[in-house]
């Protein structure tokens, strides 16, 4: 989502300096709270395996009909490792009935899988992805498929208006009202049961909302390139800070007006042309072609309102934060400004990822949020 008021003049942050380390290994008990780790795994995708992933999509597709599928809630993609298979020094394998491609480079278990994972030793092995303004579960699907080879779990939530949930954007007028298919997921979970928040861009904010009301349900938030707050700040506050300097998305800007021009605006545009300058510029032209017919507009009530924030709840929740140095719509000027404003337990980067590392760094992004669920406690 990124800068959503150019127009307004940038605000003075009074920065904090953040002492970090160059790039030391992570330590189980480290109280190091600012380890940076550095991925620097080449992931480039040529024409020629493009194609083979496009025939072997197709080939799997068809098996897919064929064959049936499991249940799919369209409101929140809830997806489980297969329970079922015995434990053996076998690769953990997902229950998805869709076969696996070997030409399909995120789909290698042997490159992927850390042997050494033991998901009956992490406190929840059940990730909740959160999308960005904009995006939708749809995002995650590299994500999805990564983790749920390891034997994760993992449920992709469409908030209010985005991705298939059926609603208009423009109706929004509250962040309890966009993030209520969230806090009702939330609200079903077992009191035992915890799960790791993710939340990309605008769904930094989101998740940040639901860590105060379900602090005991919440292990780690992961935040990814994301709006990462202080009490009494809001998504707005927070992006005006880069205004000045950001024309791109000043040009990709378009406000929609659907109580009136002489009413607020009531959600943003991406301009299409621009999306992949502005939010893709590392990613492969399949996904950008995915995002410009799967985005939609981003409720502007939500980004204005300021959260409440407490120690107590909130600041209970362990935060880790992975920057993206690429980065077209949320700076690294602005990313470490909400770092030092608000330091989180770890600092990661991942080396030449843009704003949607799901899909410019699929692989560097999954042994990230793998190592993240293997921190313990300190």
């Amino acid at each position: 989502m990124g800068n959503l008021c150019a127009c307004l003049a940038p605000k003075s942050v009074k920065k904090k300096p953040a002492k970090r380390l160059p790039n030391p290994p992570p330590l189980a008990n480290s109280s190091n709270r600012w380890t940076r780790i550095r991925s620097s795994r080449k992931e480039k995708l040529d024409d020629a395996l493009l194609q083979e992933q496009a025939l072997a999509a197709a080939i799997l597709f068809q098996q897919h009909q064929q064959n049936g599928s499991l249940p799919f809630d369209r409101s929140a993609s809830l997806r489980y490792p297969n329970s079922s298979s015995k434990k053996n020094n076998a690769l953990p394998r997902s229950s998805s009935s869709r076969a696996r491609s070997l030409t399909d480079p995120l789909l290698q278990p042997q490159q992927l899988v850390n042997q050494d994972i033991k998901l009956d030793d992490l406190e929840t092995s059940h990730f909740v992805l959160v999308h960005g303004g904009g995006f939708g579960a749809w995002c995650w699907y590299k994500t999805i498929a990564l983790l749920e080879e390891g034997g994760f779990k993992v449920t992709a939530v469409d908030l209010t208006g985005s991705g298939i949930h059926s609603f208009d954007t423009n109706s929004i007028t509250n962040l309890s009202q966009y993030v209520k298919p969230l806090t009702d997921f939330l609200e079903k979970l077992a009191d035992e049961e915890k799960v790791i928040l993710v939340g990309h861009d605008f769904g930094g904010a989101c998740i940040s909302y639901v860590m105060e009301l379900f602090p005991s349900k919440i292990s780690k938030a992961i935040f990814i390139a994301a709006a990462m707050l202080k009490d009494g700040q809001s998504t707005l506050d927070m992006f005006s800070q880069q205004a000045s300097s950001d024309d791109l998305m000043r040009q990709a800007q378009i406000f929609l007006y659907a109580n009136g021009n002489d009413h607020p605006p009531t959600a943003i545009d991406l301009d299409k042309s621009l999306l992949r300058d502005l939010l893709f510029n590392q990613s492969p032209a399949k996904d950008v072609a995915l995002a410009s017919v799967s985005m939609r507009s981003i409720p502007f009530a939500p980004v204005l309102e300021k959260l409440s924030l407490s120690e107590l709840k909130y600041g209970s929740v362990r935060r880790f934060y992975i920057e993206t140095p690429e980065d077209n719509a949320i700076s690294m000027a602005l990313q470490e400004s909400m770092i030092n404003a608000s330091p989180p337990e770890r600092v990661f980067q991942l080396k030449g990822a843009d704003h949607s590392p799901f899909f410019s760094k699929p692989q560097a992004l999954h042994k990230l949020l793998v190592e993240i669920s293997k921190i313990p406690s300190t």
